[in-house]
């Protein structure tokens, strides 16, 4: 399993919803000039950077560079630390109720 730390940043980083719904929009558009990002949303251009670095910064996005512009798009194996979480209570629960099949089923 992913170390906790990962898990965690990831987690914090996708808590914020501002922060989620930018990361949302580039895994849409594949690949946004962080520009791009600005237009059409009620976030000023300092807080959509702060959210863009805090992206990259837990490895959820990845950027190109070209000329002035900075282009974006999801680094997917950043998300494998929550991936990795989520297989693991996927597992769990899947046990628990193969489980509570049998057990009801012992019942009838």
């Amino acid at each position: 399993m992913a170390s906790t730390v990962q898990l965690t940043s990831v987690l914090k980083t996708l808590a914020d919803p501002t922060r989620r719904a930018v990361f949302e929009r580039i895994a849409r558009e594949g690949e946004v000039a962080a520009t791009y990002l600005v237009q059409g949303s009620k976030v000023s251009q300092p807080a959509v950077s702060q959210h863009l670095r805090a992206l990259r910064d837990a490895g959820l996005v990845a950027e190109r560079r070209e000329g002035r512009h900075i282009h974006y798009r999801v680094a997917p194996k950043g998300l494998g630390p929550l991936l990795d979480w989520l297989g693991h209570y996927q597992t769990f629960w899947a046990e628990r109720f193969e489980n509570l099949e049998k057990l009801l089923k012992e019942s009838e």
